[in-house]
């Protein structure tokens, strides 16, 4: 009789590819050489896995010690943790097993609003105690008592158990005390990443306190400035205490003031801005405040210059604000006229600048950058798009693509946008801005996706899905190949159409259309995709 085959005798290489074909292997991350890397690696949340899949990984570790060490990549490559008792003790859990920390290549903080006391109280950056500011047990019942039965299907209990969960991992210190025990176990470390959480709860309490600002906010307040600052100060200690050698940060959800905590950080850690800067490759960060945001900007200048300056191996930059609100502050008010030499990918979002500085941004790095993106940058009056393009035109030696979405001219924009607090991802007039009309994701709401739920989102790793749109949680992306794809099935162009020179580029000085700027990014990296050399 003819001995079985067992499945024991497959060489690795098979059993890997059957776990890839129950869940894509988590260590192969979008490269920064593709477009979606920003959305997908950076500024998209961790999904959890669906609990099958889960569940099969798990039972096929446990078949024995070969399949469990085989399977320990697709759980421990990217760990995400919550700032909660439970994330803390699970982070702690896997940091204290060697075997499983040195796969970790990514680390996703999650972390939701915290509740405060409302009133004046007010956060000294100085002082790293939010002890004083966690909101206290009896006053959220108090607000949901007095809601009018608008917060009546709330759980107050389960409000007071969060808070006071929230002031006991601040005051007892565990969380950073567990954050640099992770921190020095990943040994392999080379992303982390900084995301919001809300679960619906918050969100419907959000929600009601800012319909009711001036009344319900003396009783509670969800805040995500302590927050943010909290975990960046947090984060930031423990990767200078355990001298980490990871590569790339992103933080879709920056707030000014909590940047600013970094500064703190000198007095419990030397030099600790040169630690975490020096071996930085990527760096990606999105800010929002709704109050006075290019002067808080403005005020970071100094500190973006330190860091800037000390990050010399850079290659993929972006800083990003809102839509509806393009920061007013000169462009090297930020980057201090750095050059990076291995500079391939680079981005703003929302800004309001003359031309001349985005030129003389482009010419410092014009020898290595192959992807540049301006999205709703509005240029300031005297400055005209034409000559921005000519000079990519003419000068970028290696660009591949250019993106362009939403760009105007700053006194347009205040003239259709000026009194509104939100400017939409689709032009007027209903056309996508996508180069891809049918793409899924033109109908993801980039807020949900951003800010993952806290009810839905489990503490394990999982793969994201390689994206490649224009739309929705991918408006942010900064990466390397085209948003106008270098090949199409036939010509656009009509060829005898086709601009020649930034003169016929139909470049008004006044107004920016959507069929226009979709014919400047084709333009500008060598035409039509059929008649183009390049």
């Amino acid at each position: 009789m003819q001995k079985k085959s067992s499945i024991h005798k497959l060489s690795n290489e098979l059993l890997k590819d059957i776990l890839d074909h129950i869940e894509a292997d988590p260590e192969r991350s979008v490269s920064i050489d593709r477009r979606a890397y920003l959305s997908v690696e950076s500024f998209r949340p961790p999904s959890p896995s669906p609990p099958s899949q889960a569940q099969d990984i798990g039972n096929f570790r446990l078949a024995c010690r070969r399949f469990a060490e085989l399977g320990i990549p697709h759980q421990f490559t990217r760990i995400a943790t919550r700032f909660s008792r439970p994330g803390l003790e699970r982070l702690e859990n896997i940091s204290s097993q060697p075997h499983l920390a040195k796969h970790t290549k990514k680390f996703s903080y999650l972390i939701p609003f915290f509740y405060v006391e409302g009133g004046d109280t007010v956060f000294c950056f100085a002082n790293t105690s939010f002890v004083d500011m966690i909101l206290g047990r009896e006053r959220v019942g108090d607000l949901l008592h007095h809601a009018n039965g608008d917060l009546r299907s709330l759980d107050a209990s389960r409000f007071e158990r969060k808070a006071e969960a929230q002031r006991s991992i601040v005051r007892s210190g565990e969380d950073l005390r567990i954050l640099k025990q992770a921190m020095t176990a990943f040994k392999s470390l080379q992303h982390v990443q900084i995301l919001r959480l809300q679960d619906e709860a918050d969100r419907a309490l959000l929600e009601y306190l800012h319909e009711n600002d001036s009344t319900a906010t003396r009783l509670v307040d969800l805040r995500w400035t302590p927050a943010c600052t909290h975990a960046l100060k947090t984060t930031g200690e423990a990767l200078a205490y355990a001298r980490s050698s990871f590569s790339r940060f992103s933080g879709p959800m920056m707030n000014p003031q909590s940047v600013l905590a970094m500064k703190y950080m000198k007095k419990s850690i030397p030099q600790a801005n040169t630690i975490l800067c020096e071996h930085l490759t990527c760096l990606e960060l999105h800010f929002d405040d709704p109050l006075d945001l290019s002067a808080k900007m403005k005020e970071l200048s100094p500190f973006f210059k330190v860091i800037f300056k000390t990050a010399r191996n850079m290659q993929a930059v972006h800083i990003g604000f809102p839509s509806r609100q393009p920061l007013d502050l000169n462009l090297e008010d930020i980057f201090h006229n750095v050059h990076w030499e291995k500079l391939r990918a680079f981005g703003v979002q929302a800004w309001r600048l003359d031309a001349e500085e985005i030129m003389n941004l482009a010419r410092r790095h014009r020898k290595t950058l192959r992807g540049l993106r301006l999205r709703d940058v509005q240029l300031k009056d005297g400055s005209m798009w034409k000559d921005v393009l000519a000079m990519l035109r003419a000068e970028m030696e290696l660009l591949d693509w250019v993106s362009l979405r939403r760009v105007d001219y700053a006194s347009h924009f205040d003239e259709v946008w000026g009194d509104s607090m939100e400017v939409p991802d689709y032009p007027p007039g209903g056309a996508s801005d996508s180069d891809e009309e049918d793409d899924f994701h033109a109908h993801v709401d980039l807020e949900d996706d951003i800010y993952p739920s806290e009810d839905d989102f489990s503490d394990r790793d999982s793969d994201v899905s390689d994206a490649d749109t224009d739309h929705g949680p991918d408006a942010n992306e900064l990466a390397l190949s085209p948003d106008t794809p270098a090949s199409l099935p036939f010509c656009t162009c009509s060829r005898s159409s086709f601009p020649a020179t930034a003169d016929d580029l139909g470049d008004n000085g006044r107004s920016v259309l959507y069929q226009q700027r979709k014919l400047w990014e084709k333009w500008v990296v060598g035409g039509c995709p059929e008649h183009s050399l390049s």
